[in-house]
Order: structure tokens, then sequence, then C-alpha cells
């Protein structure tokens, strides 16, 4: 690792802390027998519906094909339903998967909270969340280099 420079050891550092607590949550999401990726689809669906398969895709992070395949099965399971509207099918949360996420989001909010609030100051957190989301813009506008 002599030959990596801080900024791709912060980058290894997070995409471990970001594998651990996918898997971390995806174990403690089993208790409402969901996924981190479910839960991700459902509170997007929640906070957006309607909403199209297209406008979803661009807000969570699986691919077209995994997306087709999760929300067959989650309107297999009742908690979303589409709906054709002429040319445009929507997706929306049923009242089985409304009472689902309402159920699981304050403890996987705590939960998630609990990585940074047990071990980070409030002045940590803050800071790490104002660098995170310069990333995060920045990451969204950065075109790819020439081959």
């Amino acid at each position: 690792m002599r030959n990596h420079t801080l900024g791709t050891l912060t980058w290894i550092r997070m995409m471990r802390f970001t594998t651990q607590s996918n898997q971390l949550s995806n174990e403690f999401l089993k208790r409402f027998d969901l996924t981190t990726a479910q839960f991700d689809v459902l509170i997007q669906i929640k906070t957006y519906a309607p909403i199209t398969q297209s406008q979803l895709a661009e807000k969570v992070t699986v691919t077209q094909g995994g997306m087709s395949r999760m929300l067959a099965r989650l309107e297999k399971e009742g908690l979303i339903e589409r709906k054709q509207n002429w040319k445009t099918k929507t997706i929306s949360l049923t009242s089985k998967g409304e009472q689902m996420i309402d159920a699981a989001t304050p403890s996987q909010l705590h939960f998630q909270s609990s990585f940074f609030e047990e071990v980070l100051s409030a002045e940590e957190i803050k800071s790490l969340y104002i660098a995170m989301t310069k990333l995060e813009k920045h990451s969204r506008e950065k075109k790819l280099p020439p081959v």
C-alpha cells in the first residue's frame, strides 16, 4: 500500500465500510423480511409515488434487470402495485407495503445512525456529511477520462 495516495486509501476505506454496513444491514433487515436494496426501493417508492420504473432506477443502486426482478417479487408479496396509465406504468406501495416500510424505517434508521454516533462526535459527523455531499455531487458531474 506504499504507492497509494491518501485519496486512494480513503476510497478503499469507504468501499470496505459500505460493504460491511450493507452486510450488517441485510442481516438486520431479515427481521422485516427485507434486504437493504428492497428497503431502499420501498423508501423511494413511498417518497416519490407514483413513480415509474425508470425514475426509480435513477434513485437506487439496482441495475435495470435487478430492478425488474425485485419489483416482480415485491408485487408478488403484495408490497407494491403497478398501474398502467396510458403509456406509462407507475409504481406505488400497497397498504401492506406501507405498513412494512413504516415498521422497518425507525429501526433501520437507528441501526444505520449507530455506525456513526457510536464512534464519531457530532462535529465529526457533520464534517463527514459535508465532505460526502461534496464527493457525491462531484461524482455525478465527473466525466470519464478518454481511453
